[in-house]
């Protein structure tokens, strides 16, 4: 699995000029899911992602993870985390996985996030989206569990 991780002070996604979820202080998700992910990938990336401390405490220092500040989620599936650009000019997509296990694993790392008593809105699976962002900091933090 790949999720790119961006703090934010405010994110939404719209399908259709419609909005879908909107947060404010936390974490966008953009997550990429290949065939061998499972639950054991899901729960790894999930203790990650709660204990990840890149919030500042009262010294000015990324000390602090999303449950010590309150934050929410914003859950976007991108299979094109998988893209691979070796050969010419359009990406190849056969890295990732396929949809209905993707949105499986998609469904349950959600699942699991909300479980953390986060608030976590989604994104449609599989749909054309537009995302909004302000990103925090920056700060932006590449998961890929197959370098785990």
């Amino acid at each position: 699995m790949r999720i790119v991780l961006q703090k934010v002070s405010s994110a939404a996604v719209f399908v259709a000029e419609k909005k879908l979820g909107q947060i404010k202080a936390g974490f966008l998700l953009l997550v990429g899911i290949e065939d061998t992910d499972d639950e054991k990938t899901v729960d790894y990336l999930v203790h990650k992602i709660v204990f990840l401390r890149v919030f500042a405490d009262e010294n000015d220092k990324m000390n602090l993870s999303i449950k010590d500040v309150g934050g929410a989620i914003l859950s976007i599936s991108q299979f094109t985390l998988y893209a691979d650009t070796k050969k010419g000019n359009r990406p190849s997509f056969t890295k990732a996985g396929q949809p209905q296990h993707a949105e499986r694993i998609y469904d349950l790392l959600n699942k699991k996030l909300a479980h953390e008593n986060l608030s976590v809105q989604t994104g449609e699976f599989g749909a054309h989206m537009q995302v909004e962002l302000v990103n925090d900091g920056p700060v932006t933090i590449m998961f890929d569990t197959d370098e785990s």
